[in-house]
């Protein structure tokens, strides 16, 4: 156990508190989770940026952050579907959650073939993730039934979110495509 792993950890923690948060209703409990959940989305950056600095990296700690982070978006996201439950919202956040899924797989898949490197997390991949989580404090701070064009705001970022899920998933498939469509000659 390290300090970046007890980091990653705290994010994991936080999920059912930000669900509590944001369905118990006390006032201001939508900027309450919202504020969690950003500083639970700012552990995703001080874990890496502690086992990077500290010499803290570890295969174990590779292995829980994409899934705390995974963990924390889905969750989050099916949450807001409950408050938010129009085909114009589940659209987009059923892609994301696809993209998410469809490309941990494909990395795990390309893992096993010793060629992980290939699907590294790219820049599109962080674009996607930093306008989704932007997106995700917007909504949860939101009353739905409040002013519109604050969650309208939120509505237009998890759109361009799903837009750019589509696109760093078509960019790792991309970068793997000589492998997978190789992949029953060598099997």
């Amino acid at each position: 156990m390290n300090w970046a792993n007890l980091i990653t950890y705290s994010r994991l923690v936080c999920i059912p508190i930000i669900i509590v948060l944001y369905l118990t209703e006390f006032p201001w409990h939508y900027l309450w989770a919202a504020g969690l959940f950003s500083l639970a989305s700012l552990t995703d950056w001080a874990d890496g940026y502690v086992a990077r600095n500290f010499n803290q990296a570890s295969e174990y700690g590779a292995f829980l952050d994409p899934v705390a982070d995974k963990l924390l978006v889905v969750v989050v996201l099916v949450l807001l579907v409950a408050n938010y439950s129009t085909v114009w919202f589940v659209l987009p956040v059923g892609a994301i959650i696809a993209r998410e899924i469809i490309v941990s797989a494909l990395r795990e898949w390309m893992a096993r073939r010793n060629q992980r490197d290939v699907v590294a997390v790219a820049f599109s991949g962080k674009l996607k993730t930093t306008v989704q989580m932007i997106a995700i404090i917007v909504l949860l701070a939101s009353d739905p039934d409040g002013y519109p064009l604050f969650w309208m705001s939120g509505y237009v970022l998890i759109y361009l979110a799903a837009g750019l899920s589509l696109y760093s998933m078509w960019h790792y498939f991309s970068a793997a495509w000589s492998t997978l469509s190789g992949a029953d000659e060598n099997a």
